[in-house]
């Protein structure tokens, strides 16, 4: 029940959130792409998923709600919109930054 409440506390609209493993190097190129854009302050976040004992039960929820337990897994205002490599796609397609403004996260 923590790892559920954890990630749906955290997802919300407007924002984007990114479940990450810190020692993960797909998290790491994640975290260079988005830190490249001007996002306005809170809205967006990385959440650690080792930085709790309820690592395994925040990974089985996200397995639930998107399909996969790999992280990173990344949500732009409550959609999961894959991880890592679906995001450089969507980068590169102009699409992320139509998602990004449309919800008003860039300032």
């Amino acid at each position: 029940l923590h790892g559920r409440r954890v990630v749906n506390c955290r997802i919300q609209p407007r924002k984007a959130v990114v479940f990450i493993k810190p020692s993960c190097p797909y998290y790491r190129r994640t975290q260079e792409l988005l830190s490249q854009l001007s996002f306005k302050q809170r809205l967006l976040e990385f959440v650690d998923n080792t930085a709790t004992s309820d690592t395994s039960k925040i990974q089985n929820y996200l397995e639930q709600l998107t399909g996969a337990r790999t992280v990173p897994r990344v949500f732009i205002s409550k959609e999961c919109i894959s991880g890592c490599t679906d995001l450089v796609e969507m980068h590169q397609s102009g699409e992320l930054m139509k998602r990004l403004k449309q919800i008003g996260a860039l300032q």
